[in-house]
């Protein structure tokens, strides 16, 4: 096509009205033409969104799409209704009758249509994005309406499947960057304003209304632009009412560059093809200044008389801009990418269109593909996506990441090397990042979802898993699991490839399930060699994943990206491949037992949870697997749940427990099950915490305390009865209540109604006699438990010298303190535990020292502290002092010769000291105004334990 003659504006030597028609009607030539390739490529039933946009807004009228009320702003400049637009809306709605609106001021001045509508780039996933521009002085209630009704025509257009936004907005106010919404269909928050107006001087189509006054300024005067216009205007060469001035695009500015690039960082995620193209944009646009923006090529080219449509198409010149500049670049990979994505972008299957195929799209699209020097495979290959499998995708999507992973280097290098203030508000920013954190970074465990809209699907037929034992010079079973596809002979396992490996088998499970190759239609083959799973257990999996571990469908919302990641659902799978008890099962026996506990089964007390996998999906949409196998697998696991709790205590995970193809699996679901929702309802009771408390389980004759230590989990494993009731004595900073799980301890239910009668901020002591032997178990103001046996003659003598120990220690804490806080005095109080019809209860029983009054004379102890050495005590007994200066290793059995001599009897009965003083430096680097009530109890369990053996051994 020869171009028509150029068109050169001389504003020095004045402007001529007809030249102005003529350039404005070559504008309106190419967008007669994008326009009608629009319409073109929506469904027939579509097509009437298009054709009656216009007349919509124009009239308010009862039986058109999208009318609420008679107050609803309505009215287009310069619009009027042809013959087909009122033949259109006749079909529509037979009670269409065209009004005559008068002669009052329209409401609205500007209708067009952006974006990929009516260029090479438009698909059948394309949405429709239309801006709506009102006039400045219209009043804030008539706004709304007007936006009402936007929303109800595009909720119109969305029952005929088609995707349709209306943007808004006064014109001025997107000149100033005040406009109420963003005027984008993709929502790009603070990101871009330069680039969305050359996108939209490139792309738009105008619908109805003013022009855009940006026709009318030549590229190569883009610098003056306000200048040109208001001589326009002022000298009357133009109405200023046919118009609408959006503002010129001399350059785009570098603070646009950061965040409208970390914007399609974001699409690119979910749609990356197009993303591509518009980074690479940015990036060419950022380093290639003198170029310009497209839009300025596209306007210098219609007032050079270059009016077809396919050189103008958008797609085409962003091509034609990227491909000259990646060459320039010396970068083909690059390039041979932008083609990739453009044609993807169109979603025209060249190599399925008929021999004869005379639309404009693919014609276009045949040409640029002969010139990219493409052959008939190249081109098949990408028709046939739906075809693509999971090493295809692979390869795909490593390329698009190194492709994403290039452009936000080169953002933030941008940014740090100019000292760019991002146009992004810092929270959109954290948003974006957030996002791309989610999809593209790796970390242990993280599940890759290698799919992110580049095959239709990657389902599979036949999938089959092997376990490395049955691999050729791996007889001893070491190693994972590998994954075939169309496998039916595992023979062929030899010489087929591999689609993958991995260590664990949920692992691979998992990746299958959220990649899509796994459906219910999928056939199975398993070789399992040397681990304990059958074809029912891998079954089994492959189920609970499909039913409790839903793949997300849509991206995270934004609402939940703008928060710390939490946990939603959590799928556990207990002894995957491991049969807990295979040297039994090896023999055909199995162990009988009144122990029914998974965690200490049987009089052996195994621990039947061997390993265990966890599937965890978060509100980021984030997937992750761990395998615990070594070591105390069962409370690593629990203490990273709860971790990830701690995030959210209000909003509790989904947790499944599964267990296939071991002995005693519905046992050890139940157990598991009850075990984690009892923990996670003790730290957060009322969906609030962690709640400071020590959790007690029993595990294989072991025990475990798990407690939160500045709002982390910890766990202290400890390796019998005797070390249990050491560690629970120690000392707590604030109050912390032992909780003992439902099956700990199963044998002494003594020590869980302690446990359970325990109160803050008092000290409570505990006996229980039985067989003329006591138990007794003091409990003080920060739940810390001591625990000590001793004979039993009488209750006088039993609680006498505690209560007594009790009170001295509480007087003088009490003296110590001042006359303000003199009401923090601390009560001590006395229980029973006694059995009622075959149940221990407890009974309040009198603890005040006056009514137990004690024979014989007063044994005190006073400690002393030098630098890291233990405490060594002096002895007090009566009057009679015994220095550990004096008598060193000998303290001892001096006083023990000494009580002795002062008994009439002589007799070996138990010592008891009735109070004791302790340094407040007992740790060298902190000092204890206030020592812990258990710190005193240690230490005079100790000493009399020492006293009663040299009374003992002295007979």
């Amino acid at each position: 096509m020869t171009p028509a003659t150029a068109i050169q504006l001389d504003f020095a030597d004045g402007i001529d009205r007809k030249t102005l028609r003529r350039l404005c009607d070559r504008f309106l030539g190419v967008n007669r033409v994008r326009r009608q390739r629009a319409r073109e490529a929506l469904a027939t039933r579509q097509q009437v969104v298009l054709d009656l946009l216009p007349l919509i807004f124009h009239l308010n009228h009862p039986s058109l799409p999208g009318y609420l009320d008679h107050a609803c702003p309505y009215g287009v400049s310069h619009y009027q209704p042809d013959d087909e637009e009122l033949a259109a809306a006749q079909r529509l709605a037979r009670t269409f009758r065209m009004r005559s609106t008068g002669r009052r001021r329209p409401d609205i001045q500007g209708l067009y249509v952006m974006g990929s509508p009516g260029t090479l780039g438009h698909s059948v996933a394309s949405d429709l994005d239309v801006w709506l521009c009102h006039r400045p002085d219209l009043g804030e209630a008539a706004i709304r309406r007007l936006e009402a009704k936007a929303e109800a025509v595009s909720r119109w257009a969305d029952s005929l499947g088609l995707e349709l936004h209306v943007f808004v907005f006064a014109a001025g106010e997107f000149r100033e960057g005040r406009q109420r919404v963003e005027v984008n269909g993709e929502n790009c928050g603070s990101a871009q304003h330069y680039l969305l107006l050359d996108e939209f001087y490139r792309t738009g189509i105008h619908l109805a209304g003013c022009y855009p006054l940006w026709w009318l300024i030549p590229a190569s005067e883009e610098t003056d632009y306000d200048a040109l216009v208001h001589q326009l205007i002022e000298c009357r060469f133009i109405r200023a009412d046919q118009y609408l001035d959006f503002g010129p695009v001399p350059a785009i500015p570098e603070a646009e560059f950061l965040g409208a690039g970390v914007w399609q960082l974001y699409k690119g995620i979910d749609s990356p093809w197009k993303s591509l193209l518009k980074l690479l944009l940015i990036e060419c646009y950022a380093r290639d200044r003198e170029a310009g923006p497209l839009c300025l090529a596209f306007k210098a080219r219609v007032y050079a008389g270059h009016t077809e449509a396919d050189r103008l198409d958008p797609y085409v010149m962003l091509y034609e801009r990227l491909a000259d500049w990646l060459t320039r670049m010396q970068a083909p990979e690059r390039l041979e990418l932008v083609r990739q994505s453009l044609y993807l972008k169109t979603g025209v299957p060249l190599t399925r269109l008929e021999r004869v195929d005379r639309r404009w799209q693919s014609a276009l699209l045949q040409e640029m593909v002969a010139d990219w020097g493409w052959d008939a495979k190249q081109v098949r290959w990408l028709d046939d996506r739906h075809r693509w499998r999971a090493g295809d995708v692979q390869v795909l999507r490593r390329q698009i990441v190194a492709e994403l992973t290039h452009s936000y280097r080169f953002l933030s290098r941008l940014a740090r090397t100019h000292a760019i203030s991002a146009a992004i508000r810092p929270r959109d920013m954290g948003l974006l990042g957030r996002k791309l954190y989610a999809a593209f970074q790796r970390k242990a465990g993280k599940v890759e979802m290698i799919n992110p809209n580049l095959a239709p699907s990657l389902a599979e037929e036949n999938l089959s898993f092997h376990h490395q034992s049955t691999q050729n010079g791996n007889a001893d079973g070491v190693g994972g699991w590998l994954l075939y596809r169309d496998l039916e002979n595992p023979a062929d396992a030899f010489w087929q490839p591999v689609i993958r490996r991995s260590g664990s088998l949920v692992e691979m499970l998992v990746w299958c399930h959220c990649n899509g190759l796994l459906t219910r239609a999928t056939r199975l083959n398993l070789r399992s060699g040397s681990s304990h799973l059958s074809l029912g257990g891998l079954r089994g999996m492959i189920e609970d994943l499909q039913t409790d571990l839903p793949v997300p469908e849509v991206a995270a919302s934004r609402e939940a990206l703008l928060e710390d990641s939490r946990p939603l659902r959590i799928l556990l799978f207990v002894n995957v491949a491991v049969d807990p008890q295979a040297t039994l099962t090896e023999k055909g026996l199995h162990k009988l037992s009144g122990r029914h506990d998974s965690l200490g089964f049987s009089g052996g007390r195994e621990n039947l949870v061997q390993t265990l996998d966890q599937v965890m999906l978060n509100s980021w949409h984030e997937v992750s697997v761990h395998r615990y196998e070594v070591g105390d697998t069962l409370i690593q696991c629990l203490k990273n749940i709860l971790a990830a709790r701690v995030v959210a205590p209000a909003e509790p995970p989904v947790i499944t427990v599964r267990c296939h193809d071991a002995g005693h699996a519905s046992s050890i679901e139940r157990r598991l099950q009850t075990l984690f929702q009892d923990v996670q309802q003790s730290f957060f009771t009322g969906h609030r915490g962690p709640h400071p408390l020590r959790y007690v389980i029993e595990i294989e004759r072991r025990y475990f305390v798990l407690q939160f230590h500045d709002g982390e989990p910890g766990f202290v494993a400890l390796e019998s009865r005797a070390a249990l009731f050491e560690h629970l004595q120690k000392p707590q900073p604030t109050y912390m209540p032992v909780v003992l799980d439902r099956h700990a301890i199963e044998e002494d239910p003594a020590l869980d109604l302690v446990c359970k009668a325990s109160q803050p901020d008092n000290i409570q002591v505990f006996y229980q006699v039985r067989d003329r032997r006591a138990r007794v178990w003091v409990v003080d103001e920060h739940g810390s438990l001591s625990y000590w046996e001793q004979g039993f003659t009488g209750r006088r003598h039993l609680l006498a010298p505690v209560l007594r120990f009790l009170m001295n220690i509480a007087e003088r804490r009490q003296l110590r303190r001042t006359l303000i806080d003199a009401g923090g005095e601390l009560d001590v109080t006395c229980a029973e535990l006694v059995q009622r019809r075959g149940q221990w209860v407890i009974e309040r029983r009198p603890g005040v020292t006056d009514d137990l009054p004690m024979e014989g004379f007063e044994l005190q102890a006073v400690g002393h502290q030098e630098g890291d050495s233990p405490v060594r005590f002096d002895l007090f007994c009566g009057a009679e002092e015994f220095s550990v200066l004096e008598y060193g290793d000998q303290l001892i059995p001096a006083v023990a010769h000494y009580v002795r001599s002062r008994r009439r009897s002589g007799e070996p009965y138990p010592v008891y000291i009735t109070d004791l003083n302790l340094p407040h430096d007992l740790d060298p680097q902190a000092y204890q105004q206030d020592l812990q009530t258990c710190q005193y109890l240690s230490y005079r369990i100790a000493l009399e334990r020492e006293l009663n053996r040299g009374l003992q051994e002295s007979v």
